[in-house]
């Protein structure tokens, strides 16, 4: 699945120790969908990519994702995770104009067969 849009924050990020005795990482960011009504996702990105992706506030990105949900007391948590950023690519699907109608530059038509009759 792909999601684009700008990121807008980053939050800390966040680390520890499994129940294995590995180390981990994980940072989260929020990014702001474009269109005439913007979401706002929080995503998370782990370990080794979090340097690799280096994502910065204002960055314009589309991002692979994949969604995941876990129970846990009773409870259902939902994490989007991102495994892949393509900066190239984020202009062409985050601007809503681009897929719009074209612009109509007049409704007036010289042909009298377009006339109403009221």
């Amino acid at each position: 699945m792909e999601l684009s849009g700008k990121i807008i924050q980053i939050l800390p990020e966040v680390s520890g120790n499994s129940r294995s005795g590995n180390a981990w990482r994980k940072q989260e960011y929020i990014l702001e969908t474009g269109g005439n009504y913007p979401k706002k996702v929080c995503l998370s990105i782990w370990s080794d990519k979090i340097d690799q992706f280096a994502m910065q506030v204002g960055e314009q990105v589309t991002l692979g994702v994949d969604l995941e949900s876990r129970e846990y007391n009773g409870r259902w948590y939902t994490e989007v995770k991102a495994y892949k950023v393509d900066r190239t690519g984020a202009a062409n699907h985050s601007s809503p104009s681009s897929n719009s109608m074209p612009e109509v530059s007049s409704f007036h038509s010289d042909s009298e067969e377009d006339t109403l009759p009221f």
